[in-house]
């Protein structure tokens, strides 16, 4: 920042530390951080500053008109710096919130979405419609583990299963079950899809937030996403559908009759998802379900109650 000039307003926090306030650090980082394009500067350089300072944000309030030190001002440079590149804020914190959860998140895997809140909320509720006790789960493609973990540690699963093809990923998803204490119900094993699943071994459940942007459309993906984020958690072939149709091909063999499934797909991918479904000739109950914003996100099916 130093010597940079930004948002109008003459150069960034330089020389005179005593001259930088709270208020007006946040002020000026965040017109700068809409200037390089970052959709929520203000509210960016607000958590940047905290994390720089060790506080909560809300506390920056409390204090606003206080003078920053030298020390405290050389600490949040490089973290706008890094914003203003458009690195994720989530990866720059080395943490992302997900439910009940606070997880660690590097460039090593996908930062987790409010959308797949809601695929967690949708086996919670058949969950508990179904009154079941000491259920089990699968969660292919877990990444972060923010799936496998919710469903541990919110819902009457006694086991769960998290796979990833990523041996990188799953180091990620070690350290969010261990400090989650969830260890001994959530177990992590590398693989493609089922690979790292037993022959026979089925669950009750079976959830997945697969690759599913198309290739064709990796241009318009903001800079945070395409340009930071793993691209193996991201595109799933030309039309985003590769990697789902193998994991519906096979996901009957590892799902109990009348057992859940529920995936994560594109709003536009939806009917054909179901489609895909509805041709194993394995499901009944294939339903669409939106997400908060109204948009078509995921698809959920039963297993027949007697295998075909």
């Amino acid at each position: 920042m130093t010597g940079t000039a930004g948002a109008g307003s003459g150069n960034g926090p330089a020389g005179d530390a005593e001259s930088w306030t709270v208020l007006r650090l946040m002020r000026w980082s965040g017109a700068y951080l809409e200037e390089k394009g970052v959709e929520r500067g203000k509210l960016d350089a607000e958590h940047l500053l905290a994390h720089a300072l060790g506080t909560e944000r809300l506390q920056l309030y409390l204090e606003f008109d206080r003078p920053l030190e030298a020390a405290e001002l050389d600490g949040f440079r490089p973290l706008l710096r890094r914003r203003a590149s458009r690195e994720p804020l989530q990866y720059i914190l080395g943490r992302a919130a997900f439910r009940e959860l606070d997880l660690h998140v590097d460039r090593r895997v996908l930062i987790p979405r409010p959308e797949t809140e809601e695929l967690v909320e949708a086996v919670l509720e058949w969950a508990r419609e179904e009154g079941g006790e000491g259920l089990t789960a699968l969660d292919v493609g877990t990444g972060t583990g923010a799936i496998a973990l919710s469903l541990a540690l919110e819902g009457p699963f006694h086991h769960v299963v998290g796979v990833d093809n990523s041996a990188e990923a799953l180091e990620v998803a070690r350290v969010n079950r261990d400090e989650s204490d969830l260890g001994e119900r959530v177990d992590l094993r590398e693989g493609f899809l089922f690979r790292s699943v037993r022959s026979g071994e089925t669950f009750d459940v079976v959830v997945s937030n697969p690759p599913y942007v198309a290739e064709s459309e990796a241009g318009d993906l903001q800079p945070e996403v395409g340009e930071w984020e793993p691209g193996g958690a991201l595109f799933g072939g030309p039309d985003g559908l590769d990697v789902i149709r193998g994991f519906v091909a096979e996901v009957g063999d590892h799902l109990r009759c009348g057992g859940l499934l529920a995936v994560e797909v594109g709003a536009d991918q939806t009917e054909a998802v179901a489609a895909l479904v509805a041709d194993t000739g394995q499901f009944e109950e294939i339903r669409v379900r939106r997400d908060l914003a109204g948009r078509p996100r995921m698809v959920l099916a039963r297993r027949l109650l007697r295998a075909s």
